[in-house]
């Protein structure tokens, strides 16, 4: 029925909103059942579990496809995009470990700020006017999360889940790279082999003693993060991302949410200062993707 309409009706803009807010919850949280976990279980482990569970999601796609998806001539940016994929996920998941969980979406959050500037470097395509304003804003936005000289320990974790931010905006970056000769699939499933296979030297360094209880949430923890992301892909398969994308800034509501029922976690001021000029920052970006779109 969706087929014959247009990605701007009314009615799929409706849909594909409504998807993005229920896979953003999903994730949301993911994020929450790996900070609960994490008070017992290494972060090393953590990573392993999620990219193991992500790989046993994309059996059927290699059943599907066959030895086609395995051929490509693009070995080094399926790898680099690999690393550079799993050192962003470790330092999201030990800023989660670390940080209030509202302030640990937010420095996420911040990954598309990189984008436009890392794409101008390497790319070599033009940052617009409004992505150089968004840059500036979204990170007086971070800066105010980072809170500078008020706890160099808070400071320190919440730079780790920076670095996270830039990995995650590098990886998005190397895909689109590879992206004309590379199909999705084909990328999904090399970051599943090559990021499974990475964590797991360290998961075994670093394992801890795993009870019945916790395999569940184990268990639960890859049912919700596959389940979120196939609610995100059918969400800009439905709508375009400039007319959606800013649901995604939901996380903060439900990480808020979350951390005060839960951790009773309140978010200070300069916290909600922050998220307010980062999400700015967002709505610009995705305007002036929207503006290059249609120019």
């Amino acid at each position: 029925m969706t087929a014959s309409l247009s990605p701007t009706s009314p009615q799929l803009l409706r849909l594909g909103a409504l998807y993005l807010l229920f896979g953003e919850a999903l994730l949301a949280l993911m994020a929450a059942l790996i900070k609960h976990l994490s008070d017992t279980l290494s972060t090393e482990q953590l990573l392993f579990f999620r990219n193991v569970a992500g790989l046993v999601v994309l059996l059927p796609l290699v059943i599907r496809h066959g030895r086609q998806l395995l051929h490509t001539d693009c070995w080094h940016w399926h790898l680099m995009r690999g690393l550079v994929g799993v050192s962003a996920m470790y330092c999201y998941f030990w800023a989660l470990a670390h940080m209030p969980l509202t302030e640990a979406f937010l420095v996420k959050l911040s990954s598309p700020l990189f984008m436009p500037l890392l794409a101008w470097i390497w790319l070599s395509e033009p940052a617009g006017r409004r992505s150089l304003v968004a840059l500036t804003v979204g990170f007086a936005g971070v800066a105010l999360i980072l809170r500078p000289g008020s706890d160099s320990e808070f400071t320190m974790v919440a730079l780790i889940g920076l670095l996270g931010a830039l990995l995650a905006a590098l990886a998005k970056v190397t895909i689109r790279r590879m992206s004309a000769t590379e199909p999705s699939a084909r990328i999904v499933f090399y970051f599943g082999i090559i990021a499974s296979l990475v964590s797991t030297p360290g998961a075994v360094l670093n394992w801890q003693p795993v009870s019945n209880h916790q395999w569940g949430l184990i268990l639960l923890l890859g049912i919700i993060a596959s389940a979120g992301q196939l609610a995100l892909t059918k969400a800009y398969r439905l709508a375009p991302t400039g007319k959606v994308g800013v649901y995604a800034y939901s996380a903060v509501i439900y990480g808020a949410l979350m951390g005060w029922l839960i951790w009773d976690e309140i978010p200070r001021w300069t916290t909600w200062a922050g998220a307010g000029l980062i999400i700015t920052a967002g709505v610009i970006n995705l305007r002036q993707s929207k503006s290059t779109k249609t120019a």
